[in-house]
């Protein structure tokens, strides 16, 4: 059963919410800052808040952090508060772990309904990339790398193509207006992504995780910049740069992550104003580049499960031109496009850099 509501959860007259036991499946952005407070404060005035889900790590904790929780946790709920800003693209980390929490319900033979409190999605419609081909992870919505969906658009599809029977209500993104009255990004989704241009840069930057050069998670600038303690920034002028992007060197010595303490040596990613930035695209054509300049580039097994296409795999080994990657992206945009419309809920459509 799915529905979408068009009123705040507050007011919500679900007997499961007003009456039952209710979890709250939550990170920082779950703060309404009209009414000063948490989404889980609303039921534990109430006094039927039975379980907070929340990050295990601190909020401004550089490492990557996840909602732990099990399915004992979850049994004995009527109902499943979800509030969560996700960043559009499929990897993730809180996002993943929504996916996992919809993975769970729908194997229980009772259980909890599961309440979306929906947002917009903060980089937009713009699509980028392709959708799994190979066995990803059980988590993962086949979806392409940058979605362009809301969280609940992407619940909705996830929970179709794992046949999900348990209710599933949203809880419309045009009902949200505690951000009114602060500027974008005050709150950040997570440490690893404290503001837009880094958001921007994460459907191709989050690839980086995987190899040993660094999206700089741990310094101010994740995912703005890339380095590592090997390489030579000197020629910046050599580096793949598609239109509207400049290539600054730099150097960073993260907190956190592979290369912590050390100084490294890489580029910021800047973008001009208005720029229609493909990170994907951009990363993979940076990586082609270190693989033939640096023989200490490594790319490590994850990343071909995050990347879940053979035809960008080949290209990443060096058997494939960039131009057959470019096309076999293009298509593919094209198709998951045509997929994604079956589960849009508001009046815009994502759409594909052309």
């Amino acid at each position: 059963m799915f529905s979408f509501r068009t009123s705040p959860i507050e007011d919500q007259l679900d007997k499961s919410l007003l009456q039952g036991q209710v979890g709250c499946f939550c990170t920082q952005n779950s703060f309404d800052t009209a009414k000063q407070r948490y989404v889980w404060e609303i039921f534990k005035q109430r006094g039927n808040l039975a379980a907070l889900f929340l990050p295990a790590q601190g909020e401004l904790d550089p490492q990557t952090s996840h909602i732990e929780f099990s399915q004992e946790q979850m049994e004995g709920l009527d109902a499943i508060v979800v509030e969560i800003q996700d960043v559009g693209v499929r990897y993730f980390n809180y996002t993943r772990d929504v996916m996992r929490l919809l993975s769970t319900r729908a194997r229980m033979e009772d259980g909890p309904a599961i309440y979306i409190i929906d947002h917009y999605n903060p980089i937009g419609r713009i699509v980028e990339g392709s959708m799994p081909a190979i066995e990803s992870d059980i988590w993962t919505p086949k979806v392409a790398h940058r979605h362009g969906l809301s969280l609940a658009e992407l619940c909705n599809l996830y929970c179709n193509e794992i046949n999900a029977q348990f209710p599933l209500h949203v809880i419309s993104a045009d009902c949200n207006r505690s951000r009114l009255d602060i500027m974008p990004w005050v709150i950040a989704p997570s440490s690893d992504l404290p503001g837009m241009f880094s958001a921007l840069m994460y459907s191709g930057g989050g690839l980086w995780n995987n190899s040993s050069i660094s999206p700089a998670i741990g310094t101010a600038r994740p995912y703005e910049c890339i380095g590592a303690p090997w390489i030579k920034n000197g020629d910046a002028d050599k580096l793949p740069c598609p239109e509207g992007v400049i290539m600054r060197p730099c150097s960073f010595i993260p907190s956190a992550g592979r290369y912590k303490n050390e100084r490294c040596e890489g580029y910021q990613i800047i973008l001009k104003p208005q720029a229609q930035y493909h990170s994907l695209l951009h990363t993979l054509e940076l990586m082609g580049y270190f693989r033939e300049r640096y023989s200490r580039f490594e790319l490590f097994e994850q990343l071909f499960v995050k990347v879940a296409d053979p035809v960008l795999s080949e290209y990443l080994k060096g058997g494939i031109s960039f131009d057959i990657v470019q096309e076999h992206i293009k298509a593919e945009e094209q198709k998951y496009i045509r997929k994604a419309k079956r589960f849009i809920l508001y009046d815009d459509a994502p759409f594909r850099i052309k």
